[in-house]
C-alpha cells in the first residue's frame, strides 16, 4: 500500500484523487459482496442488519448421485469459486463439509452440485443448527434494532424491520421447492399445462360462440358477417391457441414434433385459408351467404367456396377444454400427500417435566423445531407430524397417507406422520422428524417412480410424435389427390383439414404411460411401492412366486416347542447355552431361545448352573451358525468341577445325515430344529413352532387358482420344512437351503425356465437381485430406518407384513398389462379409421376434432379406473 502511495504521488493531482476515488469505490463494493455496510452516505447505523449475519457457519449435506469419484475434485473446485466457501466431499459417505459465510443461501451451493448432476440435501444436524442459528440472529437484531431506534426515526426503523422480515420469509426455511417434482412434470414433447387455463378457455369461447352461431345458422348473417368472424377469430387463433402454436415451435426448435402440433398446424391453416378465401373469391362479398353443413362435406356447397372459422375456433376450444378435463379428472398422489405433509411453521404442544419440582411445562413450538425424544401432544382430529410412540393415552388413528388400515393405539404403540387422530388427545414421543419418516419416504419414492417413469416413457412419447408428420405428409397428399380428380380446392382443404384434426397423437402417447402411473399410485395409496412401471409387466409374467419362510409366511413370534439332551447331558444347561449363544442376534429364532432360556434360569432350582455364562469371541459364519467361547462348568481329571472356556456352536442341520440317536429323531418330530454342540459334541435339540400368518394359506391359494405355482424357501431339513407346507398349501418346498445359499438357489429356479417373484423381507435381498420380480414384505417392522428401502434391491416394497395383498398385486399387474393393450390397439385402431374416414371426404373437420377429443377422453378414463388397487 505504501509503494502505491508513493506512485501516486508523482502524478498529478487531479489524476490521483480520480484513481484515489476509483480505488474507494472498488473497496466499498468489495466490502458489500462480503456484507459489511459502507454506508453510501447514509446514517452507518441504518445498515445495523447486515452486521446483524456477520460470521461464518458450516453445513452438511447428502449427496446422491456422486457416480464417480472424478467428480469430487470438479465439484469442490466449482464450489470453492463462491465467495467465502470451503468445501470437502467424502466419496464413500457420499456427504459434503462446506464452511461458508452465515449470509450464504444454501440454496446457492445445492444449485452447483446440480450441474454435475448430483442431489444435496441439507443433513438434520445442519437443518436444526441453522434453525438455532437463526433464533440467535433474531435476538441479535432486535437488541441491535432497539440500540437502532435510539439514534433513528419510528418511520425508518419500521421500513428496516419490514424489509428485513421480508428477506427472511425469501430464506432458506421457506422454500417448498422440491426438484423431483419439477423433473417429474416435464414433458418437451406435450403442451405446457401452465399456458392451458381457465381464463384462456373463457375468452376464447367467449370470441367463439358467436363465431359458431353465425356461421352454422344462416339466418344470423349479415352483411360483412365474414369479415366480423375473421376478427372475432383472430384472437382465439392467435392468443388462444398460443400453447399448441408454442409447443409446435419449441418442438421444431428440438429437431421433434409436438403432440399438438396437427391441431397447431390446422388451426392456422384453417384461418388463413378462410382469409384468402375472402380476398380473392366470393365468399368475400358483401352479400355471401354460408349455408354449411354440420356432420359431413357438401361437394356443391366446396363448389362455390367455403370459410373455416368455425373449424380454428371449435377446434381450439375443443382442445383447451379437453386439456382442462383431463388435467381435473387425474388424481395426482404428490398431490395428496402434499396435503397431509405437516408443515413446518405448524405450532404444536411440547410437554416437559422440570426436573426441580415435577412439574410438566407445556409450549408451544413449531414443528421445525422438534427433537427426537420430545413428548408432543396430539388434539382429536389433529394431523401427527412426526413417527413417534404412544406415551400416554388411547385413540383411532387415519394413516391413510401410508396406505395402512386405520387401527387402534394405544401406549407403546408406533404412529406415523401424515396420520390423523382420532377422538382422544394422544401423547406421542418423537422418533422421527421431517424427512426421516416414513410419510417423506413414500412422498421420495412415488417422486423418484414418476421421474422413471417419464424416462420410459420417453420412447412411447416419441413414437407418438411420428404421427404428427406423418399425418401431414397424408394431409398434403390428400389434399392434392382430391384437387387433382375433383378439381375443387374448397374441398380438398376441407378432407385434409379433418385429417389434421382427427389424428390423436396424445391418445396414442398416453395409452400406455397414463394406465401405468395410474396403476403405480394405486398401489402406493395401499401401502405397495412399486419401482417402476417395467416391474408391472415383469408382474404379469410371473408363473412362480418362491416364499421365504421366515419374514414371509411365519409369524413374528416363535416358541421353544421342545428340548431334547443327549443321555447323560442336563436339560437345563443345553437351553442356557443355546440361550447365551443366540443373545446377540435378533432373529425371531434367537429372541424365541432366549425368551426360553431366561424362563428356565428363573425356574430352575440348582446350583450346577451359573446363573449367567459369559460369552467370549463371538462370531456367526456364512451358513447362520453361532460360534462362541463358553464359560462352563466342567469336571477336571481328578473330578472336580472347574468353570472352564469351551468352544460352543449353535447350529441348524441341512439334512438327517448330521445327527443320529434321539436327536435325529428329535429334528424330525416337531418345528425348526436347532442343535447345541461343545467340545466338538452335540448336546441337545431344541425344536421351535412359529404359526403362520393368519392371511398366509388364503393367500397361497389365491395364487394356486390364478396358476402361479409356489415354492417355499426354508433351513429347516425336509420332512419339517415339507410338514410346514403341506400346512399353507405351497406346492414346492426346498428345503435345507443355507442364508448364502438362497441367491444360488433360486437363480437355478430360474434357469430352468421359470419366471420367479422372490418374496420375503430385507434379509433375502441377495435373492431379490436373482429374480424377476423382488418383493420386499413388512418393511416398516424390519427396516431400521424408512430411507433404506431406497436402497432395497426390491422391485416391490410392501410397507405392511400381510400376504394376502400379494394375489391382489399379480391381479392388480394383470389388469393394468390388460389395459394397457387394449388403450394402444383402440388409439392405432382409431386413429387409422380416423384418417380413413377424413380422406374418403366423409367427416367434416369439426367432428374430426371432437372424436378425436373422445378418443383421448376415452383412454384417459379407462387409465384412471385402474387406479382401483
Amino acid at each position: 500500500m505504501k509503494n502505491y502511495e508513493d506512485h501516486l504521488s508523482q502524478e498529478d493531482p487531479q489524476d490521483t484523487n480520480e484513481q484515489l476515488n476509483w480505488v474507494i469505490k472498488q473497496a466499498k463494493k468489495a466490502a458489500e459482496r462480503a456484507g459489511v455496510s459502507t454506508g453510501n452516505g447514509r446514517n452507518p447505523q441504518a445498515d445495523v442488519t447486515a452486521l446483524v449475519h456477520a460470521g461464518k457457519t458450516s453445513f452438511a449435506f447428502e449427496l446422491s448421485g456422486l457416480n464417480s469419484a472424478t467428480m469430487v475434485g470438479e465439484i469442490e473446485q466449482e464450489l470453492e469459486q463462491l465467495d467465502g466457501v470451503d468445501a470437502r466431499i467424502v466419496y464413500p459417505s457420499a456427504t459434503a463439509w462446506v464452511s461458508a459465510s452465515s449470509t450464504i443461501d444454501p440454496q446457492t451451493i445445492i444449485e452447483v452440485f446440480s450441474r454435475f448432476g448430483v442431489e444435496a440435501s441439507l443433513s438434520d444436524s445442519s437443518l436444526r443448527r441453522r434453525v438455532a442459528w437463526s433464533d440467535v440472529e433474531e435476538g441479535r437484531f432486535h437488541r441491535s434494532l432497539r440500540r437502532h431506534r435510539r439514534h433513528a426515526t419510528r418511520e425508518q426503523a419500521e421500513e428496516e424491520e419490514k424489509k428485513f422480515e421480508r428477506a427472511r420469509r425469501q430464506g432458506f426455511l421457506e422454500r417448498q421447492t422440491d426438484h423431483r417434482r419439477k423433473e417429474a412434470s416435464t414433458q418437451v414433447l406435450f403442451t405446457a399445462r401452465e399456458l392451458i387455463h381457465k381464463k384462456r378457455l373463457l375468452v376464447s369461447l367467449a370470441f367463439s360462440i358467436p363465431v359458431l352461431l353465425v356461421s352454422y345458422y344462416p339466418w344470423l348473417q349479415f352483411d360483412y358477417w365474414q369479415w366480423v368472424l375473421a376478427a372475432l377469430s383472430a384472437p382465439v387463433v392467435s392468443w388462444g391457441a398460443w400453447p399448441f402454436h408454442r409447443a409446435t415451435i419449441g418442438g421444431a426448435r428440438r429437431g421433434m414434433s409436438a403432440l399438438d402440433s396437427a391441431s397447431s398446424v390446422a388451426i392456422l391453416l384453417a384461418w388463413i385459408w378462410s382469409v384468402t378465401a375472402m380476398l380473392f373469391s366470393e365468399v368475400g362479398e358483401i352479400g355471401y351467404r354460408a349455408d354449411p353443413t354440420w356432420v359431413s362435406l357438401s361437394p356443391d356447397q366446396a363448389r362455390t367456396g367455403m370459410l373455416f372459422f368455425d373449424v380454428a375456433c371449435g377446434m381450439t376450444c375443443i382442445l383447451l377444454a379437453g386439456r382442462l378435463l383431463i388435467r381435473h379428472t387425474r388424481n395426482n398422489l404428490l398431490d395428496e400427500l402434499d396435503q397431509l405433509r405437516p408443515d413446518q411453521h405448524t405450532q404444536v404442544t411440547v410437554a416437559t417435566r422440570n426436573r426441580k419440582t415435577g412439574k410438566v411445562d407445556h409450549r408451544r413450538v413449531p414443528v421445525q423445531k422438534l427433537n427426537v425424544g420430545d413428548d408432543i401432544l396430539i388434539a382429536p382430529g389433529d394431523l401427527i407430524p412426526v413417527d413417534g410412540v404412544v406415551v400416554g393415552g388411547s385413540s383411532r388413528v387415519h394413516p391413510e397417507a401410508l396406505g395402512i388400515e386405520s387401527a387402534d393405539v394405544s401406549v407403546n404403540d408406533k404412529v406415523f406422520a401424515g396420520s390423523v387422530n382420532g377422538d382422544h388427545n394422544l401423547k406421542i414421543r418423537v422418533l422421527r422428524t421431517g424427512h426421516r419418516t416414513w410419510l417423506a419416504e413414500v412422498y421420495r419414492w412415488v417422486a423418484d417412480t414418476n421421474v422413471h417413469q417419464n424416462l420410459a416413457d420417453d420412447l412411447a412419447t416419441r413414437t407418438a410424435s411420428t404421427l404428427v408428420p406423418v399425418s401431414l405428409m397424408i394431409a398434403a397428399a390428400d389434399f392434392a389427390l382430391w384437387a387433382l380428380i375433383t378439381g375443387n380446392l374448397t374441398q380438398a382443404f376441407a378432407t385434409a383439414l379433418a385429417v389434421l384434426g382427427g389424428v390423436a397423437p396424445v391418445a396414442l402417447a398416453v395409452s400406455a404411460s397414463l394406465a401405468m402411473r395410474q396403476g403405480i399410485e394405486g398401489a402406493a395409496r395401499r401401502g405397495i411401492l412399486i419401482r417402476a412401471g417395467s416391474t408391472l409387466r415383469d408382474l404379469d409374467a410371473v408363473d412362480t412366486v418362491i416364499f421365504n419362510r421366515v419374514g414371509a409366511l411365519s409369524g413374528e413370534e416363535m416358541h421353544v416347542e421342545t428340548v431334547t439332551a443327549e443321555r447323560g447331558e442336563d436339560l437345563d444347561l443345553v437351553l442356557r447355552v443355546a440361550g447365551a449363544l443366540a443373545l446377540e442376534s435378533d432373529h425371531p429364532v434367537s429372541r424365541a431361545i432366549v425368551r426360553a432360556a431366561r424362563e428356565a434360569r428363573d425356574a430352575q432350582h440348582t446350583t450346577t448352573i451359573p446363573n449367567w455364562i459369559e460369552v467370549s469371541h463371538y462370531e456367526v459364519d456364512e451358513d447362520g451358525n453361532f460360534h462362541a467361547m463358553v464359560e462352563l462348568p466342567l469336571h477336571n481329571s481328578d473330578g472336580e468341577e472347574e468353570m472352564r472356556q469351551v468352544e460352543a456352536v449353535l447350529w441348524r442341520p441341512k439334512n438327517l445325515s448330521e445327527l443320529d440317536g434321539r436327536l435325529a429323531q428329535a429334528a424330525v418330530a416337531g418345528g425348526t430344529p436347532l442343535v447345541v454342540r461343545w467340545k466338538g459334541k452335540n448336546r441337545g435339540v431344541i425344536t421351535l413352532h412359529d404359526d403362520p400368518k393368519d392371511d398366509a394359506t388364503d393367500a397361497v391359494d389365491a395364487l394356486e387358482q390364478m396358476g402361479i405355482e409356489t415354492m417355499m424357501l426354508s433351513r429347516d431339513t425336509y420332512p419339517v420344512a415339507r410338514r410346514y407346507g403341506d400346512s399353507l398349501g405351497v406346492s414346492h418346498v426346498l428345503a435345507g437351503i443355507q442364508p448364502a445359499n438362497k441367491a444360488q438357489t433360486v437363480r437355478s429356479v430360474r434357469t430352468h425356465g421359470a419366471a420367479i417373484a422372490m418374496v420375503g423381507d430385507d434379509s433375502v435381498h441377495r435373492c431379490f437381485r436373482v429374480a424377476n420380480v423382488g418383493i420386499q414384505i413388512g418393511a416398516m417392522g424390519h427396516v431400521h430406518t424408512p430411507s433404506s428401502i431406497e436402497r432395497s434391491e426390491a422391485d416391490v416394497v410392501m410397507l405392511e407384513g400381510s400376504v394376502q395383498p400379494i394375489p391382489r398385486l399379480f391381479r392388480f399387474a394383470r389388469k393394468i398389462n390388460k389395459v394397457v393393450h387394449s388403450n394402444i390397439a383402440f388409439a392405432w385402431s382409431y386413429n387409422c379409421l380416423a384418417m380413413l374416414a377424413a380422406i374418403a371426404g366423409v367427416l367434416h373437420p369439426m367432428i374430426a376434432t371432437v372424436l378425436m377429443l373422445a378418443s383421448t377422453l376415452i383412454i384417459e378414463v379407462r387409465s384412471n379406473r385402474v387406479g382401483t388397487f
